[in-house]
């Protein structure tokens, strides 16, 4: 074997090693984000959670579009997570919380499920649903700080990831003021959940996003407003938060 056909195999193999060495890498970096990010959304391979759906209020049973748009984009991140999603709407879900994943989309005047879980895990929201049009009408009571809606000009949603203990699955809650909220929040949560991960780990968490200008912009301007869940999760009259979990 010449010198010039040794360097040229020594060469190929070591062009062959650092490419199986790059893909190895890739691999193990793709396998780790994934896990990261069911263990977050608590979506382990070939498990099954929850999408709870709402009525849009005023209509005979319908979803509204944009309600729907939300659970298209949950739907892409669940099966990311290479897990399965039951739908089942919010009037039907009469089961506890923990043991599977859930994501429940609509405010209480929509979603019966929200109200329970607002009622159970976040005592220290208070949300208007009366149908009676007015300045107060969708408005949000979080602690001592209140939030109306302005339609298509600022309009609120909560975001939330609860747990109900250390072992169980966590409840996803996308609770705004109106339909496109819902969506932003959703669409919030696919974008951001490496950061939010980062931030708060395995705990529960009540962000309140604030929608801008979604008469022209839609759902995809979003500001957060702030982190809320110390508020959220304190009974009004209560010193403390009613539900804390440390990871």
């Amino acid at each position: 074997m010449t010198d010039d056909v040794r360097n040229i195999v020594l060469g190929v193999i070591a062009a062959g090693v650092s490419a199986t060495l790059g893909w190895l890498a890739r691999t193990y970096l793709w396998r780790r984000r994934l896990r990261r990010k069911q263990a977050f959304f608590g979506l382990p391979g070939n498990s099954e959670c929850l999408l709870v759906v709402n009525r849009d209020a005023g209509t005979d049973g319908a979803v509204h579009r944009h309600d729907v748009f939300a659970l298209l984009e949950l739907s892409a991140l669940i099966k990311d997570c290479s897990a399965h999603a039951r739908i089942l709407s919010h009037d039907l879900t009469q089961q506890g919380f923990g043991e599977r994943t859930e994501f429940c989309v609509g405010g209480p005047g929509s979603n019966r499920r929200t109200a329970a879980h607002l009622t159970t895990l976040l005592p220290g929201v208070r949300i208007t649903t009366g149908p009676e049009p007015g300045p107060e009408r969708a408005a949000f009571q979080i602690g001592s700080e209140h939030y109306r809606l302005e339609r298509g000009v600022s309009e609120h949603v909560l975001l939330a990831r609860l747990k109900g203990g250390q072992d169980s699955r966590p409840v996803f809650l996308f609770c705004g003021q109106r339909a496109i909220t819902n969506q932003a929040a959703s669409r919030y949560l696919v974008r951001n959940h490496e950061k939010l991960l980062r931030r708060h780990r395995d705990n529960s968490f009540v962000l309140l996003l604030k929608v801008v200008n979604s008469q022209s912009y839609g759902p995809d301007v979003v500001e957060l407003i702030g982190d809320v869940t110390r508020a959220a999760q304190t009974a009004p009259g209560r010193p403390g938060p009613v539900l804390r979990v440390t990871g």
